[in-house]
């Protein structure tokens, strides 16, 4: 962004995006949503307009653009009316990679990469353990050297994409952690394929966000060959860091666009629907909580895009990057409920589109990190409070 503005080119991504998200409709995304379908075409045609790539180097087959320019992409598919649905059907591409990106062999980003890019190798993050959850040091998860690699034993919750899965970005423990000197330690990063016959992937039944579905995962001796390890064994961790601030501006930039989708909506409703002879617009019941949201909207956005700006320009952007992820998901949120209730009883009608967006919205409050644990950052890292966990 120039100031707080688009650049040419940038708004020239953003139209681009926008004229290939006019081709999926609301009822498009309505129907994935009901059925649980995902959404192919879609992603399909992301993928064939080159846009997967956009933060990928020139070199592997990306367009080797920014932060910035990933997040204005990100955000106008979510505020097409996609959501989170759409959104999150292509999260991974963007900057799930990073780590081998930055981390890999030549060779290893170049098998990787561009596969991914074009939309031919489908990949999935696993992370998060039901008994470690934000506590990423504690997960049980392990990787056994062998003469040839390693076999990976354990689970992993909340995997998405893991139903589609061709590949997986996997950390596990290479070294207990009774025997590091840091809980940090002794945590490795591979990337490697998804073998069906030694792991089993199981739908979470959720809220919303259907057709992109969330597993548990249960991996069961999983031979790894050694060229698949990202980077120094033990340093997995620290290769997870590099990609946590971009992936909580993504998240910010998108619950801003789909708070601005329900907006759209919300205030369209409220010039048309006429009751008592006048529309219900025209009251301030209605049209305040609407412009709240607006402006709650617009502070957020401006976070998130000034976390961006400073990730591109080589610059910490810590504060700003939690910051842009929990203003983003609160004025997201807020923006969606706003909408619901200006639709009154319309708004909990499947019809009327805004009811999916509040299931959505929650998402980006809870994921990848709670509210909490961003408080708990700021007061720590910002304000030098001690620390409370």
């Amino acid at each position: 962004m120039t100031g707080f503005w688009l650049s040419d080119d940038q708004q020239a991504i953003r139209d681009g995006v926008q004229r290939l998200c006019e081709r999926f409709d609301a009822d498009y995304w309505r129907r994935t949503d009901e059925t649980g379908e995902f959404p192919e075409a879609f992603v399909s045609a992301m993928a064939e307009g080159g846009w997967l790539g956009t933060a990928m180097p020139v070199e592997l087959g990306g367009s080797g653009l920014g932060l910035t320019e990933a997040a204005i992409m990100m955000q106008t598919v979510a505020q097409s009316g996609a959501g989170f649905s759409g959104a999150s059907a292509i999260h991974l591409n963007i900057f799930g990679l990073m780590p081998v990106v930055k981390f890999g062999s030549e060779e290893q980003r170049r098998r990787a990469v561009p596969p991914v890019i074009s939309g031919q190798d489908k990949m999935c993050f696993a992370v998060t353990e039901p008994d470690a959850g934000l506590d990423t040091t504690s997960l049980s998860t392990r990787a056994v050297r062998t003469n040839d690699g390693y076999v990976i034993s354990g689970r992993k919750m909340w995997t998405t994409n893991a139903q589609r899965a061709t590949k997986m970005l996997i950390i596990a423990r290479t070294t207990p952690k009774d025997q590091v000197k840091r809980p940090t330690e002794g945590l490795s990063l591979f990337y490697t394929d998804f073998d069906r016959s030694r792991i089993t992937a199981t739908p979470i039944p959720k809220m919303g966000r259907k057709a992109v579905e969330s597993n548990a995962v249960f991996i069961d001796d999983l031979h790894v060959p050694v060229e698949d390890l990202v980077g120094e064994e033990g340093k997995g961790f620290y290769y997870l860091l590099e990609g946590l601030n971009p992936e909580r501006v993504l998240i910010g930039a998108e619950a801003v666009g789909l708070g601005r989708a329900a907006l759209a909506r919300a205030a369209g409703y409220a010039k048309e629907r006429v009751v008592f002879g006048r529309p219900i617009g025209q009251n301030q019941g209605v049209a305040h909580p609407l412009a709240r949201a607006w402006a709650e909207l617009e502070a957020a956005n401006l976070m998130a895009f000034k976390a961006a700006a400073l990730h591109d320009a080589g610059r910490e952007c810590g504060a700003e990057a939690n910051a842009a992820k929990y203003l983003g998901g609160e004025a997201g949120f807020r923006a969606c409920e706003a909408a619901v209730m200006a639709h009154g009883g319309m708004g909990y009608a499947k019809e009327f589109h805004v009811e999916r967006y509040m299931r959505e919205a929650m998402i980006a409050r809870i994921a990848p990190v709670s509210r909490e644990m961003i408080l708990n950052y700021i007061a720590e890292r910002v304000l030098g409070l001690p620390k409370s966990y």
